[in-house]
């Protein structure tokens, strides 16, 4: 059995990795939890590197806290500006034991001018999106994209292939 570590309690993101796990890796078994660890980056990262570094910086400090693991997954969400509009995505970063780490992106999707609006004002987009849309701790649940899809992306398979691309170094570990 192996043990896996998500640097989030959040069951969105636990779920999305056990998901990568079981596709990528059928025939393994899997323990997964999680626990919540710092980012050391700011709450809502508003580049590229600044949320790339947070997902490592996850996985590094729950590597520390767990370090009987076999895997470690560190999940950061972000934004960034591209012109006046406001771009969405995560960085998800998975350890394993030998120190060979795996790196993946969700794809990007634009959010609303109102939601923007609110993060410019330092709200972070889990706070802005139940603003918005008058929900409850949204981030726990279908998130951002979830809402503007209706479900169609869940914020479970938005994370999902992330997860997989992350998984590629150690299903072909001759080739990394």
């Amino acid at each position: 059995m192996k043990k896996v570590f998500v640097a989030s309690t959040n069951p969105v993101k636990i779920n999305a990795v056990e998901i990568g796990f079981a596709k990528m890796f059928p025939e393994m078994l899997i323990k997964i939890e999680g626990e919540s660890t710092p980012s050391n980056v700011s709450d809502q990262p508003l580049s590229e590197e600044e949320t790339l570094k947070g997902a490592i910086n996850r996985v590094e400090n729950v590597s520390k806290l767990k370090p009987t693991s076999d895997y470690w997954v560190g999940i950061e969400g972000g934004l960034q500006e591209v012109g006046r509009e406001m771009e969405a995505f995560a960085w998800i970063v998975v350890k394993a034991k030998n120190g060979k780490i795996g790196k993946g992106r969700t794809a990007s999707f634009y959010l609303p001018k109102k939601v923007t609006e609110l993060i410019k004002q330092g709200k972070e987009l889990g706070e802005a999106d139940d603003i918005v849309f008058g929900r409850t701790n949204s981030k726990q649940a279908n998130g951002a994209v979830g809402i503007l899809t209706n479900d169609t992306i869940t914020r479970t398979t938005y994370y999902e292939q992330a997860m997989i691309l992350a998984l590629i170094p150690f299903k072909n570990p001759k080739l990394y």
